[in-house]
């Protein structure tokens, strides 16, 4: 028996990202080795704080619902971050956790958007973007971040963008899949724009403790009282405590939103899951070592192999300032090694040299590749060399495996 599938989940575009995972840890399966350079998550495990904290509140019976939009106390722990952090307070009433911060978004569009409500995506932008708004009804509108401008839209170009049914803008920072951060110089433009055409901000935070050098993390709600109320913040424990698995992520914002985010949470999910939210508790109140030392390997990991992957002929990167991606201009290697595209190329890198990456179509710019760095700098140091032969072998016309 067939059944028709509803029209609204015809046109979603698979996620690239999970599509190449599964595909590298299938080739591992069959005893191939693959260096998987694709995954969004840190190779680090939970501290150990957090895992004790989660398992005993299981054994004193924290195992029932929570109210749906998260434990008080959790919230309490997330707004004291936010006081501590940004220096911004927001009451408990103006947060929702949810089941990761792709579910936050999710839901915040669900709740936000009529048919043909625009969004203003820039690109390159995070692959789920798109697909959620175009669950909700809404019509995504892409703008351009220039590779010479660090992959960032100016307000110039946002202002270009607005039409009468714009509602929403979303900022990325640090970005996936750039690692480039906006600047407050930069935030204070775009939301000047954002204030005068009256659009809500939507501000993917969850790389905020992943910033590298001189850099510092900025969020659009700090600059003005004005931004806080048009903003809504979506932020997690995945990636700065290495919690990807516990699926716990939060928006912070206008009262009204979150309400009907939580009244919608309560028909899907009715509320994250107990265990995790005890865990993100002590994530936050916690000790904040374990996150500092993974930000210094990840650092340390980006300085040692940024100058191993530029010296690939053809690549062309600029440096991230957060997150843990590279995400290369690959463009003219590809064509130096008889490619028509980085789609193929990509593929090729996969059954040729082993190596798994996210060709940038997914991204919006199909010129790129993402590669991410949380994994072990022996992996990293040994992909990116299969890489640079595979590209040496093919510029002087021989097989790999004959280089």
């Amino acid at each position: 028996m067939s059944w028709t599938l509803a029209e609204r989940v015809k046109a979603l575009t698979p996620s690239t990202t999970l599509a190449i995972t599964a595909k590298a840890k299938e080739m591992k399966s069959q005893g191939i080795d693959v260096i998987a350079l694709g995954a969004g998550e840190p190779d680090f495990n939970t501290p150990e704080h957090i895992i004790s904290s989660a398992y005993n509140s299981m054994q004193e019976g924290h195992t029932k619902y929570t109210p749906s939009g998260g434990l008080q106390q959790l919230k309490e722990a997330i707004a004291q971050k936010f006081k501590t952090d940004q220096g911004i307070e927001y009451k408990n009433s103006e947060i929702i956790v949810t089941s990761g911060a792709k579910h936050a978004l999710f839901t915040l569009f669900q709740v936000l958007l009529n048919e043909g409500d625009e969004v203003i995506i820039p690109s390159p932008y995070w692959v789920s973007y798109p697909e959620q708004v175009k669950l909700a009804g809404g019509i995504p509108r892409f703008v351009e971040g220039k590779e010479e401008n660090s992959y960032k839209i100016t307000p110039e170009q946002l202002k270009e963008m607005i039409t009468p049914t714009t509602k929403a803008v979303i900022i990325n920072s640090p970005s996936n899949p750039t690692g480039m951060l906006y600047s407050e110089s930069e935030l204070k433009a775009l939301g000047e724009v954002c204030i005068e055409h009256n659009l809500l901000v939507v501000s993917d935070e969850i790389y905020e403790k992943l910033v590298y050098g001189d850099h510092q993390h900025i969020s659009i709600a700090q600059i003005s009282e004005e931004l806080k109320a048009q903003t809504i913040i979506i932020n997690g424990v995945s990636k700065s405590h290495s919690m990807t698995g516990w699926r716990i992520g939060y928006a912070a914002g206008d009262e009204t939103i979150i309400k009907a985010m939580t009244n919608l949470a309560s028909h899907s999910t009715s509320n994250p899951t107990t265990t995790s939210q005890h865990g993100a508790v002590a994530a936050y109140k916690g000790t904040q070592v374990p996150v500092e030392t993974m930000r210094k390997a990840f650092e340390e990991r980006l300085n040692i192999v940024f100058e191993q992957l530029n010296a690939i002929p053809g690549f062309n990167c600029l440096k991230p300032q957060g997150a843990f991606y590279l995400y290369p201009n690959v463009m003219e290697a590809s064509k130096l090694c008889g490619y028509d595209s980085v789609d193929s190329f990509a593929k090729a890198l996969l059954e040729e040299a082993k190596v798994a990456v996210i060709p940038g179509s997914g991204f919006g710019t199909p010129q790129n590749i993402r590669l991410s760095y949380a994994t072990s700098l022996n992996l990293l140091e040994s992909a990116i060399e299969r890489i640079h032969t595979f590209v040496q072998s093919k510029m002087d016309g021989l097989t790999f495996t004959e280089k």
